[in-house]
């Protein structure tokens, strides 16, 4: 079943705002994992547009969670 691009887009910014405000309260590495998972849905609804479009938020959502994933100390 496919996502609709209209659901893929509420549910990526429900995510990158959950993200956002763990972000704000301490929990970093959350934060980060919510805001790449919100940051792969937008670049899925890009997908039939440019390849710039599609790539570049791809390889952002990619590293943040990795970097989020590599966190010494994160909570």
């Amino acid at each position: 079943m496919q996502l609709s691009n209209r659901l893929l887009t509420i549910a990526s910014n429900i995510s990158i705002v959950i993200g956002v405000a763990l972000g704000i309260g301490g929990i970093v590495r959350g934060g980060s994992l919510f805001i790449a998972v919100g940051t792969a849905g937008v670049a899925l609804k890009a997908r039939h547009l440019r390849k710039f479009d599609f790539y570049f938020p791809l390889v952002i959502a990619i590293a943040l969670f990795a970097l989020a994933v590599a966190l010494p100390h994160g909570r």
